[in-house]
C-alpha cells in the first residue's frame, strides 16, 4: 500500500473541511471544464483542507462508458490543486462498483496523485463480508476512507462488527459516518474503537443533517485500552460544496468551542438547528432526497458558479419549490450562504 504523504496525514488528522466535488455539466450534459476547474479554485481559496472527487456529490453515472468522466473529473481536480500550491490539502478519490472495478479506480487515482480513496459501499447484493474483502484489496493500492452511506440513496446497513472488522485493516486513515442516524452513526463509532485503531483514524462526519450535533459530541466508548473518548475532528460533506468558506470559519470555531470557549461552544449550539434548515433545502428531505444533487447545484447556479442544474441522469432534477427554499434560507443565513465571498472572487475564478 502507498502511504499518506506526511502533509496529508497532518491534515486529516487535525479534521478540516472537505467538500464532496460536484460535477459541472453544459445544457447539454457534457462537462463544463472552465465551471468544474471553477468549483475546485472556490474550495481551495475558501480554505477546504481537502477536496473529495468522483463521490456521489459527482455523481456515480461519471463512470458510465456513454459519458466517460471519471478520469477527466479526477485530472481536473488534481491540476487545480497542484496549481493552488498547498501541499497540505489532501485529495481523496470515490471508488465505487464490484472489486475489479474499485480496484482500477483507486489504480488511476494512485496514478493521478490523490492520496486516499473514499470506498464506497453501494454494492448491490454484496454481503458485509464480501465488502470486506472488497476494501482489504483496495487497501493493497491506496489508504482508505470507509464510508457509511445512508439507506435513501442505496447504503446498506452495516452493524458494529462491520465497521469493527474494517477499522481493523491496516489501509484504512478515516471513516466518514453518513448513515443519517443516531443510533448507526453511534454503532460506526463504538466499531471503530472496539478496533484498537481508533488513535490511526480519522472520524468524519457525513451527516449533512447533523453537521454540528456530530462535530460537538463526544463519544465516551469501550476499546481494548478500557473506555476510551472519540470526536469527530472534521466533515467531509455534500452540504460544504456549498457555502465552504462558512463551514471554514464554522469548524475553526468548533475546534476552539472545544478547547474551552464556552461562548463559542454556546453559539454554535445555537446555530445547529439554523444548518439543519439549511440543509433540508439543499438535500430535499421533503422529497425523499430527489433533489440532493440538483439542490447543491441550484446554490451553486443562484450564485453564478454553474450555469444550471444539469445532471447526468436527466430524472435528477429539483423538487418542486424546492429552488424557492434554497432562496429563502440564503436571505435567512447570510453568513452560511457565501454569497458575498463568492462574489468577490467569481469572475477569477472563471477566467
Amino acid at each position: 500500500m502507498h502511504a499518506l504523504r506526511p502533509q496529508a496525514a497532518a491534515t486529516l488528522a487535525r479534521g478540516v473541511v472537505i467538500p464532496a466535488h460536484p460535477l459541472a455539466l453544459t445544457a447539454e450534459r457534457t462537462l463544463d471544464e472552465r465551471r468544474q476547474r471553477a468549483l475546485t479554485r472556490y474550495y481551495l481559496d475558501a480554505g477546504a483542507g481537502g477536496v473529495a472527487v468522483g463521490v456521489h456529490t459527482t455523481q456515480f453515472e461519471i463512470r458510465d462508458p456513454e459519458h466517460g468522466l471519471f478520469e477527466p473529473v479526477l485530472r481536473l481536480a488534481i491540476e487545480e490543486v497542484e496549481a493552488h500550491g498547498d501541499p497540505s490539502v489532501i485529495r481523496i478519490a470515490g471508488v465505487s462498483g464490484n472489486t475489479a472495478q474499485a480496484v482500477a479506480e483507486a489504480e488511476l487515482a494512485h496514478e493521478l496523485g490523490y492520496d486516499a480513496v473514499l470506498v464506497s459501499p453501494r454494492v448491490p447484493g454484496a454481503s458485509p463480508a464480501e465488502l470486506l474483502d472488497r476494501a482489504r484489496a483496495i487497501g493493497e493500492i491506496m489508504p482508505l476512507v470507509g464510508f457509511y452511506l445512508q439507506s435513501a440513496i442505496g447504503g446498506p446497513t452495516l452493524d458494529r462488527a462491520f465497521w469493527r472488522d474494517f477499522a481493523s485493516i491496516d489501509a484504512v486513515v478515516a471513516v466518514k459516518a453518513a448513515p443519517f442516524d443516531r443510533y448507526r452513526t453511534l454503532e460506526l463509532v463504538r466499531g471503530v474503537a472496539e478496533s484498537g485503531r481508533s488513535s490511526e483514524i480519522a472520524l468524519y462526519t457525513g451527516n449533512d443533517d447533523a453537521i454540528l450535533a456530530d462535530l460537538l459530541a463526544t463519544y465516551t466508548v469501550d476499546s481494548p485500552a478500557g473506555p476510551q473518548t472519540l470526536r469527530f475532528v472534521g466533515g467531509l460533506l455534500g452540504q460544504w460544496a456549498v457555502g465552504t468558506h462558512a463551514a471554514v470559519r464554522m469548524l475553526d470555531q468548533v475546534h476552539r468551542a472545544l478547547a474551552g470557549d464556552d461562548a463559542l461552544l454556546r453559539m454554535l449550539t445555537a446555530r445547529a438547528a439554523d444548518l439543519v434548515d439549511v440543509n433540508q433545502a439543499v438535500f430535499d428531505p421533503g422529497h425523499d432526497f430527489h433533489g440532493v444533487i440538483a439542490g447543491v447545484h441550484e446554490v451553486l447556479r443562484q450564485q453564478g458558479l454553474l450555469e444550471g442544474t444539469w445532471c447526468l441522469d436527466p430524472a435528477e432534477s429539483l423538487s418542486p419549490g424546492q429552488a424557492d427554499e434554497i432562496a429563502r434560507t440564503r436571505l435567512a443565513y447570510p453568513d452560511l450562504a457565501d454569497d458575498a465571498f463568492v462574489a468577490e472572487h467569481l469572475e477569477r475564478w472563471l477566467a
